[in-house]
């Protein structure tokens, strides 16, 4: 709902300055493009194109990508040690540098608000701890929001707040 992607049924929404509940399907669409990366439980990368070209995936919404957008893919790639992966295709990549590029995708656009559906998830654990640290530093480096669903509670603690939800009620 944070995210516009789902319309709450009752009570209100505000997400980045604008009521999600009384705003149109285009309008959401646009500050999604605009100011949010997402990283899904499940990276869906595609996988005909390579590393890069997944990262660039959501350039395309301005059009086509630019020189600056795949020199901050080229960079991010390599803060996340997927330097030399560039023309690889997701089915030659390990889960954790798979999840590693949604994670360099969902911040391509610089967003404001990076939302993230246990972004840990599906990973062994230390790749969870990587990718856990790697989400703090990148919050704080990119000066992102971070909002992350997590059953993780290692990674819960990594976070500045946490708040929990027991029973359908915020604890």
């Amino acid at each position: 709902i944070i995210g516009g992607l789902d319309s709450p049924s009752e009570g209100e929404v505000n997400s980045l300055g604008m009521d999600l509940k009384n705003t149109s399907h285009g309008e959401r669409a646009e500050l999604r493009r605009s100011q949010m990366g997402f990283i899904f439980q499940s990276h869906h990368l595609l996988p005909q194109c390579t590393v890069m070209e997944n990262v660039l995936v959501p350039t395309l919404a301005h059009g086509q990508a630019t020189a600056a957008d795949e020199e901050r893919g080229r960079r991010l790639l390599e803060r996340v040690d997927l330097g030399d992966r560039l023309a690889h295709r997701p089915g030659q990549l390990s889960g954790g540098e798979r999840q590693r590029v949604a994670v360099v995708r969902a911040l391509i656009n610089q967003p404001k608000l990076l939302l993230a559906d246990e972004p840990t998830g599906a990973l062994d654990q230390a790749t969870a701890d990587k990718l856990g640290q790697l989400l703090v530093e990148l919050n704080q480096e990119e000066n992102v929001t971070l909002i992350t669903v997590t059953h993780s509670t290692d990674l819960a603690n990594r976070m500045m707040r946490t708040l929990e939800l027991l029973d359908g009620q915020l604890a």
